[in-house]
């Protein structure tokens, strides 16, 4: 064998000590020490292990809201099993509602600073010389016995210290007595839940989310998560069973998460058998309250109360909507193992747009997701409409949009509608494939804008959805600012974090499902994934490796460049060659060497050489000397060569990548006689030199046009350096260009 390496070595070592090779990045090396090693919870293929442990947390919750002083008061009894193979000494905990105590960020400095004429809302944000009552207070938390637990209350996080260490395999309950001060959403900035108010019938609709002290998640691969709330990372909690009982006005409707177990106590009967016909109704959705009960509604505020009891099993969280102005309309969805109640509520001021679109969206979104991932486990699935923000808890999720008058324009339509979907889809990523957003938010709001896009293009293909064009604009930004995808939630600033977690995360699995794995291969790898995961906490490597594990396909240059990276890819069209084989071959001479050929790219006389104006250049095929064969005794078969080479076009493509990421070349060959042909590229063709790549193609017909990725599957920021001959654009790109 060595003979043989040797000969190698030796025919090529003049070309390689003659290529221009660039500082060596190592683009295509593992990405290992990038990503936490495998362990025996979480394994290199990307699946959970087989001593994969994960805790849970049952609630049982007894909660009022006093409508006039707008205050939540609660208790719960929390059971706390530890099924990890540490003792605990102490329990942390979310109390999220912290985050509006002043003193707390509230963004206001990224709408500007002091000016001339600043708005009182502006100042609110910036200074807030107001102090609205805000926060959780905890009056008292005791063990199972009833004696007091020591805590301590560090801004959104709360510490139990255990009187005695709670052991691997066992569990604790204890209870927590607790007042939330309601906000007015208005008067926050990335207000998430609170109140809005209604002037003209002096009425409220409640948003309960973030609402009662709530386990933090306790792993194997950090510990105690313990980042506090920020309002951007929003989530990081364990699974478990919830009783709930919400006591509010009489004349109030409640959406909640999980089953209501009381109907015949809170619904009339005719509500009731509205709601039994809804639960049939496949086709179209029914009132359960229609618009004029509501209306009536707003006018009547009673003393009296009524309390809603909800059931949920298996889930992390849970959050209500509460108002006398709710209308209602329900509408069942068939999937194939599961049919789930798709459900709206939404004020007089919804109508008629959340009537026609909302409770449509929700089922689309239940069955585009349930076929993309696994099939949607709860019996609901609910949509409450409120002003200015898309926000997700579990089966239910709180959704802006609303006409003006009753009229609504097409993009305001699309844009709630787009927001209903893509917040019911947070049912998937991250309430069942629980990724932590505290830490990763690209995690689930990048894989739901993926399939939130991808129901949009498959359900409402009148409307625009996400391309990866679209994100060529972001990545051209300014390098100074710009962060990579990998990057903490919080950590990220405010006005690009909808470009590096929804929509970049979004483009990049566009690209590998349609360009670089193909539908078929990604579809199975990006459903083992939610499968693999689903009820449990993964981490973005446990996302990598599954995705390379489903696919058999090295995708590490790809997750290094795309998310642990903010480079750009700029490939250039730098040169192109025209050959074709000299006519009389009847001499061969063995001294014509490739650079002796005339270049038609470059400039040339008479000629800028960007075009094919010059014609193709004439070559010499010579015949191959003994020598070269080294020990081989079979010979090419010369004549059959020049035979298969005669009258056909040689071209030979050079191409630069000036904008750092490394992706496949897709071609579109133009031809003489009108035709077109795709050629495709992969990636790896850059693995020898990740700045400058030359590949020489056969083709039986003339080209006369050339164009890199004419459809803009992949983000090129610069599409002028794609095209030859340069001075003739097609209109094609023109158009693009235009865009």
């Amino acid at each position: 064998m060595r003979s043989v390496f040797a000969i190698i070595l030796l025919s090529f070592i003049g070309v390689s000590f003659g290529q221009d090779v660039p500082g060596y990045s190592g683009k295509f090396n593992a990405i290992d020490r990038l990503l936490e090693p495998p362990s025996p919870y979480r394994t290199a293929s990307g699946a959970p292990g087989e001593d994969y442990w994960q805790q849970r947390a049952d609630y049982k919750i007894k909660a009022s809201i006093d409508e006039n002083t707008n205050e939540l008061i609660g208790e719960e009894t929390i059971t706390y099993y530890n099924n990890s193979p540490h003792e605990l000494k102490f329990l942390w905990l979310n109390i999220e509602q912290n985050v509006n105590r002043k003193g707390n960020e509230d963004f206001g400095d990224v709408l500007g600073g002091v000016q001339d004429s600043i708005s009182s809302l502006q100042m609110q944000y910036l200074l807030r010389p107001i102090d609205f009552p805000a926060g959780t207070d905890i009056q008292w938390i005791r063990d199972a016995s009833g004696k007091p637990l020591d805590y301590i209350v560090n801004n959104t996080l709360l510490r139990i210290n255990l009187p005695e260490p709670l052991q691997s395999g066992e569990n604790i309950s204890f209870s927590i007595k607790w007042k939330n001060y309601i906000t007015d959403r208005a008067k926050f900035l990335l207000s998430r839940e609170g109140y809005e108010y209604f002037p003209e019938d002096d009425n409220k609709v409640f948003l309960l989310g973030h609402w009662f002290p709530r386990m933090a998640v306790y792993n194997d691969t950090e510990g105690w998560q313990n980042k506090q709330f920020r309002r951007l990372g929003e989530f990081a909690l364990e699974f478990g069973d919830y009783e709930v009982e919400l006591t509010v006005p009489a004349d109030h409707i409640v959406a909640g998460t999980g089953i209501l177990s009381n109907e015949s106590e809170v619904l009339t009967k005719t509500q009731r058998d509205r709601l039994a016909k809804a639960r049939n109704s496949f086709d179209e959705q029914l009132f359960i309250v229609t618009p004029e009960e509501a209306e009536k509604n707003e006018s009547t505020k009673t003393t009296e109360t009524k309390t809603w009891k909800f059931k949920a099993q298996n889930v992390r969280d849970v959050a209500f909507a509460s108002s006398r102005k709710f209308i209602w309309d329900a509408m069942a969805v068939k999937l194939p193992t599961n049919t789930v109640m798709a459900m709206s509520f939404y004020p007089k001021e919804g109508l008629p747009v959340w009537t026609e679109e909302s409770t449509n969206a929700v089922k689309q979104a239940l069955e585009v997701y349930s076929e993309a991932t696994f099939d949607y486990p709860y019996p609901t699935a609910i949509s409450v409409n409120t002003s200015n923000i898309g926000m997700e808890f579990p089966m239910i999720s709180f959704n802006g949009g609303r006409p003006v008058n009753g009229q609504i324009s097409e993009a305001a339509r699309r844009g709630m509608t787009s927001t209903i979907i893509h917040e019911v889809g947070h049912n998937w990523f991250p309430m069942i494939v629980s990724s932590d957003e505290r830490k990763w938010m690209w995690m689930d709001e990048g894989l739901n804008t993926f399939l939130h896009q991808r129901t949009l293009a498959e359900r409402y293909p009148q409307w625009s959805s996400t391309r990866p064009k679209d994100i060529v604009t972001f990545m051209m930004g300014d390098q100074k600012t710009l962060r990579p995808i990998m990057t903490n939630s919080d950590n990220d600033l405010l006005f690009q974090m909808g470009a590096n977690f929804y929509q970049k995360p979004t483009v990049g699995l566009q690209m590998l499902r349609e360009t670089i794995v193909g539908k078929e291969l990604f579809d199975i790898a990006f459903k083992e994934y939610a499968n693999r995961w689903k009820y449990k906490h993964p981490n973005p490597s446990d996302f990598f490796r599954t995705l390379e594990d489903g696919t058999a396909t090295d995708l590490d240059w790809f997750f290094k460049g795309w998310f642990f990276t903010t480079e750009t890819w700029d490939v250039d069209l730098a040169e192109v060659k025209w050959f074709q084989l000299k006519d009389d071959q009847a001499i061969v001479e063995n001294k014509r060497q490739r650079g002796d050929t005339k270049r038609i790219s470059g400039k040339s006389e008479g000629n800028d050489g960007m075009d094919f104006s010059d014609g193709p250049q004439p070559f010499s095929l010579a015949t191959t000397t003994d020598g070269a064969y080294g020990q081989f005794l079979s010979r090419l078969d010369e004549g059959k060569m020049r035979e298969q080479l005669s009258g056909k076009n040689i071209y030979e493509l050079t191409f630069k990548n000036k904008g750092g990421l490394v992706m496949p070349v897709i071609i579109e060959w133009t031809y003489a006689d009108g035709s077109k042909e795709i050629q495709q590229l992969p990636a790896e063709i850059w693995r020898l030199n990740e700045a400058q790549v030359t590949k020489t193609f056969l083709k039986e017909k003339e080209v006369v046009n050339i164009a890199i990725d004419p459809d803009q599957q992949l983000p090129d920021v610069n599409l002028e350096n794609n095209i030859f001959p340069r001075e003739k654009q097609t209109d094609k790109f023109e158009e693009m260009k235009d865009e």
